[in-house]
């Protein structure tokens, strides 16, 4: 009897043991606003959410392995906050408006992590959207978002935001300030699935800058249509205020689209203002291509916004943004916006007011 509770005394102590090398978070937030949208075809008024922050559910978990080794889990999905649903995703790329259950297709990865640095694998963000959200003053969310002015240039690819079936790896901390990933993405027979893509960067004190690059076969050939984008970012802090930059450059060649380019130009600040940020930014797009309507597609947006801490996780906020298109554009302020197509040439303006939760 002795023995057996000293056995049972040294398996709860190795059991205690096992489990403080172990975590698992539960996080998420919660981003709902009103947010008014006009374009050329009337305005429409909604309940909208990811104004300030995308709307999310996720738990996340690492466990130490020994030997310096750790292993990690990510699962994230999107969050209808309006309706109370999961956000089902239109296509592989970008998070849709589908009403289905919850699903993790903001993020769904396992992976080893250790001195060499982190391997990943399965559905994550692709490196080149990282630089284009980290480097907007609106973190490409609300009707202030950068990607307002950006689309695929036609060419049928859909890994744009996020890729499936991807391996990752990314460079271990203390090289200095140097960071950066690397990410292949099989194509497993599915159109605008095969991505490559890499991201590197730097970062000490005020200074963060990186470039980035993805390439997406939206059919494999031959002959084949590849999409390719490029992006260089940074900001410097001023105590004051964070300056912000980006220059995005995005083709197609083969196909159709074959030529079509879009060049966009960020220049934004998030300025400390009381108790919250006040964001502006200002992007310009440049279409190019090998007809006149390609070359017509330009377009300009100015945006700004206040966010308002009213706790360490509970913020408000209000957003305001133009866009001004030529005769071959036909952007829009969100993608929440009137049904009826927006006519090229044709302006569109947007304004959201809302409160987001994060825990």
């Amino acid at each position: 009897m002795k023995k057996s509770l000293l056995a049972l005394a040294a398996l709860t102590a190795f059991t205690g043991v096992a489990s403080a090398q172990s975590s698992v978070t539960l996080f998420g937030i919660i981003d709902a606003g009103i947010r008014n949208v006009k374009e050329s075809s009337g305005s429409l008024k909604t309940l909208s959410t990811d104004g300030a922050g995308s709307s999310r559910l996720g738990l996340r978990g690492t466990e130490d392995i020994g030997g310096g080794l750790r292993a990690g889990f990510w699962l994230e999905g999107s969050v209808n906050v309006d309706v109370g649903s999961g956000q089902k995703t239109a296509a592989v790329g970008a998070v849709g408006s589908g009403s289905g259950g919850q699903d993790w297709q903001r993020r769904s990865t396992v992976s080893l992590i250790g001195g060499f640095g982190e391997i990943r694998l399965g559905r994550d963000y692709t490196p080149d959207f990282w630089n284009h959200t980290i480097f907007d003053p609106f973190g490409t969310n609300g009707v202030g978002s950068s990607t307002n002015l950006f689309d695929a240039s036609g060419s049928g690819a859909t890994t744009v935001v996020r890729a499936n079936n991807s391996v990752g790896y990314f460079l271990p901390g203390g090289l200095g300030g140097i960071y950066g990933q690397v990410m292949l993405a099989a194509g497993e027979g599915a159109t605008g699935n095969k991505h490559t893509g890499f991201r590197f960067g730097y970062s000490a004190g005020p200074l963060n800058i990186a470039a980035a690059f993805g390439k997406t076969s939206a059919t494999e050939g031959p002959p084949s249509v590849d999409w390719t984008r490029f992006n260089l970012g940074g900001s410097y802090n001023l105590g004051f205020m964070t300056a912000m930059f980006q220059y995005i450059k995005s083709d197609t060649s083969g196909g159709t689209a074959d030529g079509r380019e879009l060049n966009n130009i960020l220049l934004g600040a998030n300025i400390p203002l009381g108790t919250g940020v006040f964001k502006v930014s200002y992007v310009k797009a440049d279409g190019d291509g090998k007809t006149a309507a390609e070359k017509a597609r330009d377009a300009t947006q100015f945006a700004l916004g206040y966010q308002y801490s009213l706790s360490k996780r509970t913020l408000v906020y209000g957003h305001y943004s133009k866009i001004s298109n030529k005769s071959g554009a036909n952007f829009t302020a969100s993608n929440t916006g009137p049904t009826a197509a927006h006519a090229a040439g044709k302006g569109s303006t947007g304004y959201e007011f809302g409160v987001n939760h994060s825990f």
